[in-house]
């Protein structure tokens, strides 16, 4: 009998977490004091939330090199200074150059949105024969973007130049991953006893199933989305294509969003090259093509393959919810929350049905 309800069982569970986001969601909305308890529970625990997904991306590798008859000790430490050596080396780097080129696209803002204002002119003396309401709509489409490109821009600029102001957070971090790093061992030991257990069985094999989806995914994603922003930064630069380091970070960071992230980080290049002339504005989106297509036929087949299992449709609906929830972020997180939640019922459903 269970066997045979087993999709409705399935959809019954999709249906009560979805309803669950979705009920969060409107209290937020509803209720201001949950929307501050909700960001400061969220501001306490974000270091050990990034500290955790560095150690969990990380331990692997750990694992790899004391399988070479490192010490576990000496494996730690070679793996934490070459990560955190890289990432500081490249942060020292570019931090400042994005914040530049930030500063100076919100400064040439109003001369962007003066070359398309002269470009809408142009196409209504094109299309003088459309009803003038046709103009209307795209006079306030245009006045609706520049205000949004406009908040945009100074809310980036002023997000990036207050971490500054949460350095002490930022310099928790690699402590708490050196110490989760050297303690793994002992957080499993400790989470084991934790369980009931009736479920231990159970939760291991459900840890080692979102280790192997999950890990693997987040994986082989950050090593594509470095070489899709390493070779559009290359590509931008030899162009001659203004801002380039910032254009090309945006192009990466959306690429973890599956088939609307290229779309997503693509429009800000290309509306960019506009206000500098078409040929640019083909050369950018060549060279967006030809990113993507090294990047969905060569790298992502063999880097990340098959390895969430989950069919699109079921992927676009919960970007889609994502977007809706919680904008870019929301989307970026969307698929990983997918993947836990489609292995978790999996073995809830295969746990039930044994007992």
């Amino acid at each position: 009998m269970f066997n045979q309800n087993k999709p409705m069982r399935l959809l019954y569970w999709i249906l009560i977490g979805i309803l669950a986001c979705l009920f969060l969601y409107l209290l937020t909305i509803l209720f201001p004091f949950y929307r501050t308890f909700f960001s400061t529970f969220f501001k306490i625990f974000t270091p050990f939330i990034i500290a955790g997904i560095i150690a969990f991306l990380l331990h692997p590798v750990v694992e790899k090199l004391h399988q070479y008859n490192f010490p576990r000790w000496l494996a730690i430490i070679v793996i934490y200074l070459l990560f955190f050596g890289v990432l500081g080396y490249v942060g020292y780097k570019a931090f400042p150059a994005v914040i530049h080129q930030l500063r100076d696209l919100n400064e040439n803002l109003p001369q962007f949105i003066d070359t398309y204002r002269k470009t809408i002119y142009n196409m209504y003396e094109k299309t003088s024969f459309l009803p003038e309401t046709v103009h209307d709509r795209m006079d306030e489409f245009l006045h609706d973007l520049e205000a949004f490109i406009g908040d945009l821009l100074t809310d980036a600029v002023r997000q990036l130049t207050k971490i500054l102001d949460v350095v002490i957070v930022i310099a928790v971090i690699p402590v708490l991953v050196f110490y989760m790093l050297k303690d793994f061992d002992l957080i499993k030991q400790t989470l084991w006893k934790l369980t009931p257990k009736k479920y231990r069985l159970e939760g291991k094999e459900l840890v080692i199933e979102i280790d192997k989806s999950l890990g693997n995914y987040i994986r082989g994603q950050l090593l594509v989305c470095f070489f899709v922003s390493l070779t559009t930064y290359g590509i931008l630069l030899f162009i001659d294509m203004k801002y380039p380091l910032l254009l090309a970070i945006i192009m990466g960071i959306t690429n973890i969003i599956p088939y609307f992230g290229p779309i997503i980080g693509a429009i800000p290049a290309v509306v960019i090259a506009f206000t500098i002339s078409i040929n640019m504005a083909i050369y950018v989106i060549i060279a967006v093509f030809v990113v993507q297509i090294i990047e969905g036929n060569l790298l992502s087949p063999f880097i990340v393959g098959k390895s969430i299992k989950i069919h699109p449709i079921l992927i676009i609906l919960a970007l889609l919810i994502g977007g809706e929830m919680g904008g870019i972020i929301g989307m970026i997180v969307a698929v990983p929350l997918l993947t836990v939640t489609k292995v978790f019922l999996s073995h809830t459903r295969a746990f039930k049905s044994v007992n």
